[in-house]
C-alpha cells in the first residue's frame, strides 16, 4: 500500500527512503562526483556546477549547471573567490533547481580556489532555503599549493560552515601523509577522491541502508541541523580473526581523527558499522566500547547493519562533529572577517552607549578600558632634584644635573614682522601662548 492509502485506512505512514543529491561544484566538485559515479555508488542522484564551461563540458555527469555566464564568460572564476561569488549570486536561481525536492544535499567542493570557495556558501544557503538539510564535503589544498591558496581555503571554509548544516573535511595534505614520495600525482589525487567517495558513502549508507540497529534521516537531523559544525571523516576495514581490533587500532590512527585525539573534543560521533552475516555481537560490543570510552561526553549515534558481499569483513564508518567555537549567526549578519575573528567580538556581545561602546558579560556591563594616556604629574623643581638623586647610577645623575643647568636662549635672529596679524589677540590655553613655540614655553635645550 502506498503511503497516501495507509494513512486512509489509519495505517501508519510508510517510511520512506531519503532523498539525497550529491552536488560537485567546482573543478575538484566535478572530478570527484564522477568519480563516485565510476566507482559505482549508489542510491544517489548526481549534479555538477561549475563556472568553467570547457570543464563542465567534459564531465559526463547530469544534470550540469553553468552558472555566472554574464560574469565569467564561461571561463572559470581564476581563482579569485569574490568572482565565483558573484558567478554564484548572479545565478541562484538555476543551483536552487538541484536542491528542490531533496531531503539531503551532499555539497562536494574543493576550498582554496575560485568557483568553490566563492560559489559553496551561496550554493549551500539556497539548498537550505529550499528546506534541505546540506552537508558539505570540502576537500582543503596541499602546503605545495601556497600560503594564498591556503589562506582562501580557511576563509571559506568559515562561510561555508555559516551556510551549511555541517561540514566535512578532508585535508589533503594529511592524505598526502598515507602516501609516499614515488607516488604520481594522478594516484595522489585518486587516492583523495577514493575518501571524498568514501566520505559520501558512508554518510549515504547510515540513514538509507536497512540494518540491524537502524540510523534513520531524523538522528541525523538531531545530530547536526543548524549547528553550523566543522566535522571530520574516517573509514577503515579489516579482515581475519582480530578484525574488531584491528579496525580499531586504523580509526585511532587515522590523520583525520589527529591520532585519535579529535574523538575527545568531539560534540556528537555517527558511526556507521557493517559486517558480513558472520558477524557477531562480541565484535560489535568490542568496537563500540572502544567508540564510546574515546568519547565519553560526545553523544554517539550508531548504525549497523549486515552485507552478505562483507563476509569475513568489517567496516567502520565515523563521522565526527565537532564542538562550535564561533558564532555562526554573527557571521550570517555579514560581520567582516576581522571582527569575526576578534575573541573580544566573539565572547561579548557589543552594544552601543552614550560614552561609546559597552560589553556585556553575563548580567554585567562591562565598559573597555581606556586609550586615553594621561601627562605626567608636574614636578617642581626640588621633587625633580629628587627623583633624579634616587636614579641608580652616579655618572647618569651627573649627566642629568649638567643639564638641568642648561638654559634655552634666543639665537640673535632678525625680527619677522606678523604683518596684519600683528595686532591679533595671542592664543592663550591655561595661560600659556599657544604662538610661543614649544621648546621656548617649556624651557626644552636643543643640543
Amino acid at each position: 500500500m502506498t503511503e497516501a492509502e495507509n494513512i486512509a485506512v489509519g495505517l501508519p505512514p510508510v517510511r520512506r527512503a531519503p532523498v539525497i543529491r550529491v552536488v560537485g561544484l567546482g573543478g575538484a566538485g566535478l572530478q570527484a562526483v564522477a568519480h563516485m559515479v565510476q566507482s559505482g555508488l549508489t542510491g544517489l542522484t548526481f549534479a555538477v556546477a561549475h563556472t568553467d564551461a570547457r570543464q563542465l563540458a567534459q564531465c559526463a555527469v547530469e544534470p550540469k549547471v553553468l552558472f555566472g555566464g554574464g560574469i565569467t564568460r564561461g571561463l572559470g572564476a581564476g581563482g579569485d573567490p569574490d568572482v565565483g561569488r558573484a558567478a554564484a549570486e548572479a545565478d541562484v536561481e538555476a543551483l536552487r533547481e538541484l536542491a528542490k525536492d531533496q531531503d539531503l544535499v551532499i555539497l562536494v567542493t574543493g576550498l582554496g580556489g575560485g568557483t568553490g570557495s566563492g560559489a559553496a556558501p551561496v550554493l549551500a544557503r539556497a539548498a537550505r532555503d529550499c528546506g534541505a538539510l546540506v552537508v558539505g564535503v570540502a576537500a582543503l589544498p596541499f602546503d605545495f599549493e601556497g600560503q594564498r591558496r591556503s589562506q582562501q581555503a580557511q576563509q571559506s571554509l568559515r562561510q561555508l560552515k555559516c551556510a551549511a548544516d555541517a561540514v566535512i573535511c578532508l585535508p589533503n595534505q594529511k592524505i598526502a601523509g598515507l602516501l609516499d614520495d614515488t607516488t604520481t600525482l594522478l594516484d595522489t589525487f585518486r587516492v583523495a577522491n577514493d575518501h571524498l567517495a568514501e566520505g559520501v558513502r558512508g554518510l549515504s549508507r547510515l540513514v538509507t541502508q536497512e540494518g540491524l540497529i537502524n540510523v534513520n534521516f531524523a538522528d541525523l537531523c538531531r545530530v547536526v541541523r543548524g549547528r553550523q559544525a566543522e566535522s571530520s571523516f574516517a573509514s577503515a576495514s579489516a579482515a581475519g580473526e582480530h578484525r574488531s581490533r584491528e579496525v580499531v587500532q586504523k580509526l585511532f590512527s587515522s590523520p583525520f581523527l589527529d591520532g585519535g585525539n579529535l574523538l575527545a573534543e568531539a560534540e556528537a560521533v555517527l558511526a556507521s558499522l557493517v559486517g558480513g552475516p558472520d558477524l557477531t555481537l562480541r565484535e560489535v560490543k568490542h568496537v563500540m566500547e572502544q567508540i564510546n570510552r574515546a568519547c565519553e561526553n560526545s553523544q554517539v549515534v550508531m548504525g549497523a547493519a549486515i552485507d552478505p558481499s562483507c563476509t569475513g569483513r568489517l567496516a567502520m564508518t565515523l563521522i565526527v562533529t565537532r564542538r562550535s567555537t564561533s558564532d555562526p549567526a554573527a557571521a550570517e549578519e555579514g560581520k567582516d572577517q576581522a571582527s569575526a575573528e576578534s575573541p573580544l567580538v566573539s565572547e561579548f556581545p557589543i552594544e552601543g552607549g552614550r560614552n561609546g561602546l559597552t560589553l556585556k558579560e553575563g548580567n554585567e556591563t562591562v565598559r573597555p578600558a581606556s586609550r586615553f594616556v594621561p601627562p605626567p604629574p608636574k614636578l617642581s623643581p626640588e621633587q625633580a632634584q629628587q627623583l633624579l638623586a634616587q636614579q641608580a647610577g652616579t655618572g647618569a645623575v651627573r649627566r642629568r644635573q649638567k643639564q638641568a643647568k642648561l638654559r634655552q636662549g634666543m639665537l640673535p635672529l632678525e625680527v619677522v614682522s606678523k604683518g596684519r596679524f600683528a595686532r591679533s589677540e595671542p592664543t592663550l590655553y591655561r595661560g600659556e601662548d599657544l604662538d610661543t613655540p614649544t621648546y621656548i614655553r617649556r624651557g626644552v635645550p636643543l643640543n
